[in-house]
């Protein structure tokens, strides 16, 4: 078992717990509030033990990326709890008497520090907050909780750390995170805004540099920046030609905001994105399956292939049949054969010391239909 989780069961399932989460139940399970905001590591545990334990209490459970918010919201369905789950680039701009933020010991430190400010910031006065970290040796938390008042209580377990403060005076002045940074494309200069927790904050990434060196885009070609992160790769493709409509698919609220951003920084017009999961474009309302001319993505590599297949599955779904799909990454061996499985005419090509792996949509087949019909006549 991992040191940052710890094991229970409930009905006879067994749960994996995050150790700062427990934490974070453990410090919250004397206190009485009446507006809490949480943060989680895990499914929302702690704001769910909160709201059991303090039914008048309003809870609210926040996170930037989608996927863990639509599972705790699922979570929160089942057990029937209480806790109103958010998805957004921002703590809710409300004020709260007692903000719980369990932290992990690998999460980003500038990101860290954005919510840490944010949630001090959304306390009234004399407010709690309380930080968790599952890590017995912290020191850089402690700095950091400090840094916004002295009367910090520190308490120490063998698995991790508790950091508690009294909100008695509001913070000097509000630390922006957010960057804009520049690169160029040829001649043109593409503007870029990003934001701490979002892929490659304040530079543009490698991989999305070797993306944007193959791609072809066309006048008038409609494009799917699949986990578009600050948006590069579309932003890019939106300036290359003429005409050029591009949408942009993201899991982190963040992204997102910083992907249309940059859009207006450029005075690009014909755009439009999507907060989703599993790579879906569009909503309800907006059927966009098979209405791309070109799939762009450039997905992580510690998801054993599972975020790469979300992107895959995406471009299947919503390009043209000859559609072109084309994905940075550095695992070419299975990229490679699953995309043999899923498209026509794989290339490979290096640049850069990445591989970008390409294919084209099959025709569907009324199309394949249409066209043996049109030979036999």
């Amino acid at each position: 078992m991992s040191e940052e989780f710890s094991e229970y069961e409930e009905d006879g399932t067994e749960y994996r717990l995050p150790r700062s989460e427990q934490l974070a139940i453990n410090a919250a399970s004397e206190l009485t509030a009446s507006r809490v905001l949480c943060t989680s590591v895990g499914r929302g545990q702690c704001a769910m033990d909160i709201a059991d334990r303090l039914p008048e209490a309003e809870v609210y459970c926040h996170y930037v990326e989608l996927f863990p918010a639509s599972e705790t919201a699922e979570w929160c369905d089942e057990k029937g709890s209480r806790v109103r789950v958010l998805c957004s680039a921002d703590l809710p701009e409300e004020e709260f008497d007692l903000c719980v933020l369990p932290m992990s010991r690998s999460g980003e430190s500038e990101l860290s520090r954005d919510l840490l400010q944010q949630a001090y910031d959304r306390l009234s006065m004399d407010g709690i907050l309380i930080v968790t970290i599952d890590n017995a040796k912290d020191k850089w938390f402690h700095h950091e909780v400090e840094k916004m008042g002295k009367n910090l209580t520190r308490l120490q377990k063998r698995k991790g750390v508790t950091y508690r403060l009294k909100k008695l005076k509001p913070l000097k002045k509000l630390k922006n995170f957010s960057a804009e940074f520049a690169f160029r494309d040829g001649e043109t200069l593409v503007k870029a805004v990003s934001r701490a927790g979002v892929f490659s904050h304040r530079r543009l990434d490698v991989g999305a540099r070797a993306l944007i060196e193959t791609m072809e885009i066309h006048e008038n070609d409609h494009v799917l920046d699949i986990g578009c992160g600050a948006g590069t790769v579309g932003l890019t493709a939106a300036m290359r030609a003429p005409g050029v409509a591009v949408h942009f698919v993201d899991a982190n609220s963040r992204a997102i905001e910083c992907a249309l951003a940059g859009a207006e920084l450029n005075g690009i017009e014909d755009v439009a994105a999507t907060l989703s999961h599993d790579g879906s474009a569009g909503n309800d309302d907006e059927d966009l399956t098979g209405q791309f001319d070109i799939a762009l993505g450039n997905p992580p590599y510690y998801s054993h292939f599972k975020i790469s297949e979300i992107f895959l599955q995406s471009a299947l779904k919503h390009l043209k049949a000859g559609g072109r799909v084309h994905i940075v990454t550095k695992q070419t061996e299975w990229l490679e054969a699953r995309m043999d499985q899923l498209f026509d005419e794989i290339e490979v090509t290096e640049i850069r010391g990445y591989s970008i792996v390409s294919g084209i949509q099959r025709p569907t087949p009324s199309e394949t239909v249409a066209e043996v019909t049109e030979i036999e006549s």
